[in-house]
């Protein structure tokens, strides 16, 4: 089963950086690999509901919500199965918990999330 693990969360004053990064597994012996799947950044607010901040597509599009453009980026590393947000010039209201989900066709898989707080 394709397994996401999201890390490096954690708490940084307002106007600090984090990268986060998300590790895929558990391909062997399926059709496709990491790189063959689209890969979104979404985060989760307290008491609101899960919103996307980054996408990209599988033809190499990314796109950003307004409130995160300039100051996330979103990459991968296809060789070793990774994706990262790097996130700068953060606020307070980008506080949540931050999901990695890769997804195509039908399939779509989810990371546990992992906590962003942006705090002084």
């Amino acid at each position: 089963q394709v397994q996401l693990v999201e890390s490096g969360g954690g708490l940084v004053q307002p106007g600090g950086s984090l990268t986060l990064s998300c590790t895929a597994s558990g391909f062997t012996g399926r059709t496709y690999t990491f790189k063959d799947y689209a890969m979104n950044w979404y985060r989760q607010a307290p008491g609101k509901e899960r919103e996307l901040v980054a996408g990209n597509s599988r033809q190499g599009i990314t796109v950003y919500i307004s409130p995160v453009k300039g100051r996330f980026t979103l990459s991968r590393d296809n060789p070793q199965n990774t994706a990262y947000l790097q996130m700068s010039s953060l606020r307070p209201e980008d506080t949540a918990v931050y999901y990695c989900n890769i997804r195509r066709d039908g399939d779509s898989f989810w990371g546990r999330g992992t906590q962003v707080t942006v705090s002084t």
